[in-house]
This record gives C-alpha cells, structure tokens and sequence, in this order.
C-alpha cells in the first residue's frame, strides 16, 4: 500500500533505545495521524511484522485489534491525557492468528512537553492463556465447574462410568446438580449424539407419570384421540433421566422394573411390546436403602437401580468453590441479563463462604441472580445480596473477613481430603498438591482434629 509522508519521529537517547530493544513487551508509538514512529524488537516477534513494513502504517492496519474501532486505548488516553494500564484485549498476527495481549498507553511528549502522539506497551498473553485454559480443563466437566477434592475425585471416574451402559444412581441433596450431573454423564457416553430426556417423577400424579414414561394408544382412555410416545420411546438412543426416583408408587416401580430387567414395555392401550435402548440415570434426594428396608421402594428394583452409585456432595462440604461458582454464575448472568457485572467484592464474597447453603448450588445460582436484578453493572456488594446472608450471625461480630473465609475454605479442604485418604498425611499432602510439612503446620494452625492413628500405614 502507499504510504503517506510520515512526520519525525522523536528522537530517543540511545541508551533508551538499548532498553526498549531488550526488554520482552512490544513497546510503539503513534503520530498524531496514527502511524506508527517506531516499532521495537519485541513488537516484531510477536506480531510476525517488521518494523521496515510496520513504521508508517496506522496502527489499526498493522495490529487489528478487537478495540481499534470501538475502544481504543490508546485514543482514550491522547484525549483525556490520562494513562491505561493493563487492559485486556487481542491482535491478530501476520499469519491471521489470533493472539491475546495486556496493553498499558501513555501520551507521548517532546522535550518542550507538547504533545507529538500516543506510545504503546503490549504483552503477550499466549501461554498465560494456555495454562488457563489447562487449569480450566482441570475444574471443568462439562458444565460442571469445581476444584473441590470431593469432585475431583468424581471427575477421575466419570468418564468410566459415562461409557458403561450400566444404570447410574445419583444420590444428593437438593440443588446439589444431579441433573446437570446426568447431562455430563450423557455427553461423554456413547449415547451423546441422542437426545437427552429429563423426567421429574415426584411432580406428576401416578397416571399421569405413567403415560408419560411409557405413552398411550389412541383410545387408550377418553381424550386419547391420537398416539403419543412416552419418554422411553423419545428417548431411544440417548439416555432417560429420572429424577426424584424415591416418589413414584409401587404399582409403577413394578412397571420400570420390567422395563430394566427386559428392556421392553407396552404403551397404555397398547397390544405388543416396544423395545427401548435408552440409557438409565435415576436420581433421588432421600435414602433408598431406608425406603427399601421400610418397605416403601421395592427391593428388586433398589439393587436394578443402585449399579452405579455416584454421591454428589452439598455445597456446605465443598465451600472452595464457591468463587468458581460465583464465577460461573456471573458470566451466565451478563449473557443472559447483558449486563456488565464484573466480579463480587471480597467482602460480599467472605459472606458466601460463611453460609451453610441448605439449597446447595441452586441457592447461590438465585443469590447471584437477584444480585444482577439490584446490580446490572459494576461490582456485587454486600447490600446486593439477601437478608439471610447479610444478617448471619450477631451484629456486634460484624462480617466475616477474607482471611476467615480463606481458612474456612482451607481447613474445609484439608479435612475433606484427610477423610479421603484415610488420614493419612502424606497421601493427603500429595493429593492437595503440597508439601507435607506445609500441611503439617496448616493442620496445626487451623486447628484440625485428627485422630490417634494418623493413618500412615493405611493404602
């Protein structure tokens, strides 16, 4: 392309030059027409362009940022005369790749203090995105987001359990995520590219759970003027997920017995047998062992449904990951809401990690909803959020600090993976990923009880 007469660069001293060329961050600068003046080593690399091709050009030619149109830093900074620092943004490359950068501006002045244009400093963001992204993967099973030992320790085996044919058992309190468990298990099984179809037994009366599990012919009963499938026939090829499994009657768990045992079932009204292939994963919020000593949940079909048993934890035994969820949430909500909620301030935060969640996960999803109905934009503060949070406790103690909160988030962890491991203190260190004189003296500082036997001899 042509270029247009470029104005004089402002002469540097040398040694700032040597300083420039050495240090890792893309270092240019702009004249007040927005072509670039100069354009240091750094700059080169990561933008795959030399400074004989860059110097001369406008800068939005040269880096092709997502802010060049619309929100540009450094023309923010010229007009106000005021510095940016550190925001977030990506360049593309020569090659067309996108590449993520931290960038600060200033406003560039000569020896006399008038102003001859804007300069520029940018990092390249690339491996720190990388090994978020890793670490992510880590915390992350499908839309399943925890850090906590207790999870962790589900997500080393759920993929084994998500290719197994097998009838799995979710077991937990309410709103701990039994269903988006279930949607995890279907998106890793073999079924994945099957419809996935959510049933909740607990509310529909009995003949109406029943038609809707199993489908009706046409005269079936009156009203019936046309066949309609039920969840087992929609469900073909997937996976069928029955929730609160503890409610259904015993005339109908005879039924879904059948349907286990043989794979096959007759619709309502209907004269043969319709086979099903879909995958089972029931859920229940109560102790079907209970149930079944009491007579109340059948015992043929306990042991049908109880092949593979996966125990969610409620949220009050799993607090350090709270601020994921919290996270999370946000980023749901600006979506959803477009909003523009940044983050929670510690403060609010430190009230979260001090609730005992009764609602689980469901519970904070709607604290951090309400939230975004009083607080669209900015920061979470304390007044944002409900009176059962913001009341815990007596008035004189005031609010819990960052600092309890992060020892009750710690001495949560600790305490959960020393039951994992059977107290023993090495394994423990091993699986948190520390070294085990830091959690010898973590142990004693939080005041963790452990018991006579410390465990060393147990595998």
């Amino acid at each position: 392309m042509s270029k247009s007469p470029r104005h004089t660069p402002v002469t540097a001293p040398a040694t700032t030059d040597a300083i420039l060329e050495s240090i890792s961050d893309g270092v240019f600068t702009v004249d007040p027409e927005w072509r670039i003046t100069s354009f240091n080593r750094a700059a080169e690399e990561i933008t795959g362009i030399s400074r004989r091709d860059a110097i001369g050009r406008l800068c939005s030619e040269v880096f092709r940022s997502n802010m060049c149109e619309t929100d540009c830093a450094l023309r923010k900074t010229l007009k106000s005369g005021k510095p940016v620092i550190g925001r977030s943004g990506y360049i593309i490359d020569e090659e067309g790749n996108r590449i993520p950068i931290s960038l600060s501006t200033a406003v560039l002045k000569d020896n006399s203090g008038k102003v001859v244009g804007g300069a520029e400093t940018f990092r390249d963001l690339s491996e720190v995105e990388t090994l978020r992204h890793e670490l992510e993967g880590r915390f992350h099973m499908g839309d399943i987001v925890s850090r906590s030992p207790l999870m962790q320790r589900l997500f080393e085996v759920i993929p084994t359990i998500a290719v197994s044919p097998s009838t799995v058992l979710l077991n937990g309190e309410t709103g701990t995520g039994k269903e988006l468990m279930a949607r995890t298990i279907h998106s890793l099984s073999k079924q994945s590219k099957g419809p996935f179809i959510a049933l909740n037994c607990g509310a529909l009366p009995d003949t109406l759970l029943e038609s809707e599990l199993f489908g009706y012919k046409v005269g079936a009963f009156t009203g019936a003027t046309k066949d309609k499938p039920g969840r087992f026939a929609l469900a073909k090829g997937g996976t069928l997920f029955l929730d609160e499994i503890g409610e259904i009657s015993p005339a109908l768990q005879v039924r879904l017995l059948r349907v286990l045992q043989e794979h096959c079932f007759e619709p309502l009204g209907g004269t043969h047998s319709v086979t099903t292939d879909a995958r089972i994963i029931v859920a229940t919020n109560r102790d079907l062992a209970e149930l079944t000593r009491n007579g109340t949940f059948r015992e043929d079909l306990y042991y049908r449904v109880n092949v593979v048993r996966i125990e969610l934890p409620p949220l009050r035994r799993r607090k350090e990951d709270i601020p994921l969820l919290v996270e999370q949430f946000i980023i749901k909500f600006n979506h959803l809401h477009h909003a523009t909620v940044r983050c929670m301030a510690p403060e609010a935060l430190s009230l979260l990690m001090a609730h005992d969640w009764p609602g689980n996960v469901r519970e904070l999803e709607n604290v951090i909803e309400r939230a975004f109905v009083l607080c669209p934009d900015g920061t979470i503060e304390i007044p944002h959020l409900p009176d059962e949070l913001t009341l815990h406790g007596s008035r004189s103690a005031g609010p819990v600090s960052l600092q309890d909160a992060r020892s009750q988030m710690e001495a949560q962890a600790i305490q959960t993976s020393l039951e994992q491991n059977g107290f023993n203190r090495l394994a423990t260190a091993k699986a948190l990923g520390m070294h085990k004189t830091t959690l010898f003296r973590k142990i004693r500082q939080l005041g963790i009880v452990l018991p006579g036997q410390d465990g060393r001899s147990r595998r």
